[in-house]
Formats: C-alpha cells, sequence, structure tokens
C-alpha cells in the first residue's frame, strides 16, 4: 500500500528520510529502502540528491518551519487593531452594537484598511493580540466618577488614617442572596425520544451578609428574607459581639443600613463603631463583592444541590471555608478595582 508522506507530520518526515539515505549509504539498494516505506520509488533520489555532500546534506533533509500564507495586515495595522478594541467598544467607530464581534472587527478593518479578512483570521489575529472574549463587567450609568475618585483618593485614606490612630479595625460589608434553581439546559437521550426531568416543585433561597477584613478575617450570618433595619442592627450586634478593638464598618447605600434604628444603635455603642458609605453604584469599590463572586461561581452553581440536601446548610459550610482561609480573603484585596485600600 503506498503512503503518502505528505499526510505525515514533519518531524515524521524528517526522520524517514534521514533513514532512509542513512540504509542506501549503509549499502541498502534505494527501490528495497522506499519500498519499506511504502513510499513513491522515485521519492527517494530526490532525497538522495539533496543529501550529496558530507555533513550538510544530511541538513538539507531536516524539516524547516513551514512559513504558511503571509499576514495580509501589518505589524502597524495589526498594533492599530488591538488599539481599537483593547478599552474601547464598536459605539465610539459608528456602530450600533455595544460589545466587540469578530465580524465587527471585519467590517472596521475593511473600512479603515482596505483589506477583507475572514472570521477565522480575525479570530486568530484577536488571539495573537493577547485579546479572549469576555463577559464584560456592567456599570451603572449613575455612577459618580467624581465621587468615586474623591473616596479613594480622600476619603477612605482619611478612614484608614483614623482607625489607625485609634487602632481599629477596618471591615468591609455586603449582603448577597444564595438560590437553588433546576437547572435549565439541554440533556441526552434516545434521537426522537424527549425527556422528561423532574424538578422540585419549591425552591431553596437564603440571604447571606459578611464583613470582610484586609487581614484575612472574615465574618458571615445567614438569614432568610430581605434586610430591613432591624435585622441589621441584629446582624451589627453579633459582629460586635466580645470584639476589643473600635470597629470601622464600610457598607453601600442600601436604605436598610440608613435607617434610624440603625443610627440609634450605632450611636449607642459611643464610637466603638462608625458607619462609612460608599459612593453609589460603585460595588467595584467594595471588596466584599468579590468574596459573593467568588462563593457563587464555586458553589451551588457548580454543585447543585442532592435531594433532601439544606441550601443554608451548604452556604453556612461554604462561607465557613472562606472563614478558615485567610490567604483566600487577601488575595480578594489584590484585585486592582480595590486597590486603593491601604491598609494591608
Amino acid at each position: 500500500m503506498k503512503i503518502d508522506g505528505r499526510q505525515l507530520d514533519r518531524k515524521a518526515q524528517e526522520a524517514i528520510r534521514l533513514m532512509a539515505v542513512k540504509r542506501v549509504r549503509e549499502g541498502e539498494s534505494p527501490s528495497d529502502v522506499i519500498a519499506s516505506y511504502g513510499m513513491n520509488r522515485t521519492t527517494i533520489h530526490k532525497w538522495l540528491d539533496r543529501a550529496k555532500g558530507k555533513g550538510a546534506g544530511l541538513r538539507k533533509l531536516k524539516a524547516s518551519k513551514g512559513t504558511g500564507r503571509p499576514r495580509k495586515l501589518d505589524a502597524k495595522q495589526e498594533r492599530q487593531v488591538f488599539r481599537w478594541v483593547n478599552g474601547k467598544n464598536p459605539n465610539q467607530y459608528g456602530f450600533d452594537f455595544g460589545l466587540w464581534t469578530r465580524s465587527i472587527v471585519c467590517t472596521l478593518i475593511e473600512e479603515k484598511f482596505g483589506i477583507r479578512l475572514s472570521l477565522a483570521s480575525v479570530g486568530a489575529l484577536l488571539a495573537r493580540l493577547n485579546l479572549t472574549a469576555q463577559k464584560p463587567l456592567e456599570r451603572a450609568y449613575q455612577r459618580d466618577p467624581e465621587a468615586i475618585e474623591r473616596w479613594q483618593r480622600e476619603t477612605y485614606p482619611a478612614i484608614a488614617k483614623q482607625a489607625k490612630a485609634q487602632k481599629a479595625e477596618i471591615y468591609f460589608w455586603d449582603e448577597s442572596g444564595f438560590r437553588a434553581d433546576a437547572v435549565h439546559g439541554k440533556t441526552w437521550a434516545m434521537r426522537g425520544e424527549t425527556p422528561v426531568v423532574h424538578r422540585p416543585g419549591q425552591r431553596q433561597s437564603i440571604s447571606a451578609a459578611s464583613a470582610v477584613n484586609s487581614k484575612g478575617a472574615f465574618w458571615f450570618a445567614t438569614y432568610k428574607g430581605g434586610l430591613t433595619g432591624e435585622l441589621f442592627v441584629d446582624l451589627l450586634r453579633q459582629l460586635m459581639y466580645r470584639r476589643k478593638k473600635p470597629l470601622h464598618l464600610i457598607v453601600d447605600g442600601l436604605p436598610a443600613h440608613k435607617k434610624a434604628v440603625v443610627k440609634e444603635y450605632v450611636q449607642s455603642l459611643a464610637g466603638k463603631l462608625q458607619l462609612h458609605f460608599l459612593p453609589g453604584y460603585a460595588p467595584d469599590l467594595n471588596p466584599d463583592e468579590l468574596v459573593w463572586s467568588h462563593a457563587k461561581r464555586t458553589g451551588v452553581a457548580r454543585n447543585p444541590l442532592k435531594a433532601g440536601e439544606s441550601m443554608q446548610q451548604r452556604v453556612d459550610e461554604q462561607l465557613e471555608a472562606i472563614k478558615q482561609n485567610p490567604a483566600l480573603v487577601r488575595a480578594f484585596f489584590k484585585h486592582p478595582s480595590v486597590a486603593y485600600i491601604s491598609d494591608l
């Protein structure tokens, strides 16, 4: 059976060429040698011609790196594509869609450079430029950039300075909810026979609050329902129980955090607890948001509840595992969005 050597990889082709020529030089018949590899009889004579001479000839039989088709965009144009995509969106270039797609990049390249690329070529180009398809973070239009900058440059440094003078601790607080829904998607079954999946009639949900410290400390509590001012006070009492050092607690502007009952409780502690409020619509300034993101990526979403398993127990166990891992807690404070936190 004849073998098409072109279907072999470059290393295999190189090995066959070198072995074949070596065998002929050791006295075997060229026709016998090439027949043993199942290749066309004329092939070996081409190899022998290329290998004439000592040393250098054999090097001519080694595999060379394939050059492939030349790229249509030069290095300068590729850098320009990177500048278009990195940190910007298609709206800035006259497109109605706010997310980058290969098709939009194709169109923009053709408009700017007069060069038409396939979707596959654009995908390869973006990969070379170290650009990957990612789910974007959403930011509210109501964000106040000046308030955010003031918080990072002035407000928080002042809180940190005051806490240091008081030998107090700084914690960031946030709440989140966990829900065990039926998994919606596809499953495998015989062709033409639609499978039936039974799902629980009652959905489990639980709420949780936590407070995180840049030194690696982590506190949490779980509860049912939404947060009220009265419940927030109960949680604060748990957080402050047997606490020796004063506490600066940074929270968001949730209405429950600003209720009169909360203010009364804080005043009753005579300075042992102070609340500070983050700028509005800026959850990315709170490292506790990263805790929830981690918990939801690695918890119930990844490992659905088993029959009879309690949602609250699962969440308590997961948050307890975070509490027992100070290195993980400290790692949340290394995220670029919370790099302003200076009391590390």
